[in-house]
């Protein structure tokens, strides 16, 4: 889609010509005399850029400027001026004018001009479109559950945010700990600086000090020039230390300093460098019987446990994964370009009933597989991994319904009950929380013959 620009200058024959010479270059240019009909022409139409003779009566190009960077700050604005008055354009660019072109001039020098400010125009709206999207994914709308136990992470992220304590994070493998760290950090006041995210378990230990502190040249073998460490980089930002329990005691000395005294030296250097990093540190081993073994510093592990948050097993959630798979499902339906509806009440008993120690990843992995392999509108139990089944096998028989339609009737009616209710009975709300289509969804209230009122009865 070409570019729209607004060509404003009081003598209208050439402001005609200059909009007509726009359009055979590939743009669509509207032409106004005056900065009162620029401004109406702003209000009512979108346009990438302002071409804006300086000297005009009434309001100049100048007071055209001020009011569209104090209300269309993104839009670029270029003045023409004629060469008595170059003074004023340059004063005009600190003002915030993209640049100014003397007249007279030759249409290859506008439209050179223009090229340069509408791509730099577009490079801010990309960046700022790309930051939009990254602060809404790890929003707290990506925070999925509404069971206690995850309400509880959900209240606490909140209370921590806004303020610089250090975050640690604790819980299984898959239970979404860098989720919550980028949540923290892209809903805290540091959100337009870097989020560094290290696996101190993936890293060698030989490695790790300069990976995380950086080097100069020559402080060992094959190091061939500066290199600045993840702290550094992530000045004035959040850094994120993923398996802090797998690091080992020479490096927790070291992390114990920056925790302290907020400044460390890189390998081989002899300076302190001083640093502004706000730290959120997780694991998955119980860091507490670490120190109580030996093989984690007990000053450091005070120093990082300042605001501790639990992350739940899924299992101990189990009343969130119709949720959670409601939401994977709508994010992996764009990836995968495949339309689905929602579960069948069959796969959401089988989900339920599986124990999920890979935690919210394995889910993740379940509602992928399960979308790429399904053949119909709805993902039903075939389309779930098998393993989801052999904990129901070995199940005794003790524990099998004897009437399986009435036990799925009886879990399907305890699934629509619950999103009714959490949605205060609005259907849509309810349908996108189980995953379904409103239709499908009143279809079911009919068929187990729910009442709905302003509150739902069962």
């Amino acid at each position: 889609m070409s570019h729209s620009i607004l060509v404003v200058d009081d003598e209208e024959r050439l402001g005609d010509v200059l909009a007509a010479a726009l359009e055979d270059l590939g743009y669509r240019a509207t032409a106004v005399t005056s900065a009162k009909a620029a401004l109406l022409a702003l209000e009512q139409s979108r346009f990438d850029l302002v071409l804006t003779d300086l000297r005009m009566p009434v309001m100049d190009g100048r007071g055209l400027l001020r009011e569209a960077r104090s209300r269309w700050p993104d839009m670029p604005v270029i003045i023409l001026t004629a060469f008595a008055a170059v003074r004023d354009a340059v004063e005009l660019v600190k003002e915030g004018a993209f640049d100014y072109i003397a007249k007279p001039f030759e249409i290859e020098d506008v439209a050179a001009t223009i090229r340069r400010a509408l791509r730099l125009a577009d490079v801010v709206r990309d960046n700022e479109r790309l930051r939009n999207e990254l602060e809404g994914r790890h929003s707290f709308d990506t925070l999925v559950g509404n069971s206690p136990s995850f309400r509880r992470v959900i209240e606490q992220v909140t209370e921590v945010c806004e303020t610089r304590a250090t975050v640690m994070l604790n819980g299984e493998s898959g239970t979404g700990k860098e989720l919550v760290a980028r949540a923290i950090h892209f809903n805290s006041p540091r959100r337009a600086k870097p989020f560094i995210a290290v696996n101190c378990a993936a890293i060698p230990e030989t490695l790790l000090e300069s990976e995380l502190f950086g080097h100069v040249k020559g402080a060992f073998t094959g190091a061939v020039s500066n290199r600045i460490g993840r702290f550094a980089a992530a000045e004035g930002g959040t850094l994120f230390l993923d398996e802090i329990g797998d690091m080992p005691l020479a490096i927790q000395a070291k992390l114990l300093r920056v925790v302290q005294e907020r400044s460390f030296e890189p390998v081989g250097a002899n300076r302190s460098q001083t640093v502004d990093v706000r730290l959120v540190a997780a694991t998955h081993k119980d860091i507490r019987q670490a120190v109580e073994q030996g093989g984690f510093r007990e000053d450091l592990f005070y120093r990082l446990n300042v605001f501790p948050i639990r992350l739940p097993a899924l299992r101990e959630r189990a009343e969130d994964i119709p949720l959670l798979a409601a939401h994977f499902l709508a994010a992996l339906s764009e990836t995968v370009g495949k339309r689905v509806s929602g579960f069948s009440p069959a796969a959401l008993v089988a989900m339920a009933g599986h124990a999920w120690p890979g935690n919210i990843r394995e889910l993740h992995n379940c509602i992928e597989r399960a979308l790429i392999v399904t053949k119909t509108a709805m993902i039903d139990v075939q389309d779930l991994p098998t393993d989801l089944f052999e904990g129901q096998r070995r199940a005794s028989r003790e524990g099998l319904p004897h009437d399986l339609d009435a036990e799925l009737e009886r879990i399907e009616r305890e699934f629509i009950l619950e999103a009714l209710r959490r949605s205060d009975g609005v259907q849509v709300k309810a349908a996108r929380m189980l995953g379904i289509a409103e239709r499908s969804l009143w279809h079911r209230i009919k068929k187990l013959d729910i009442r709905l009122n302003r509150t739902v009865a069962d």
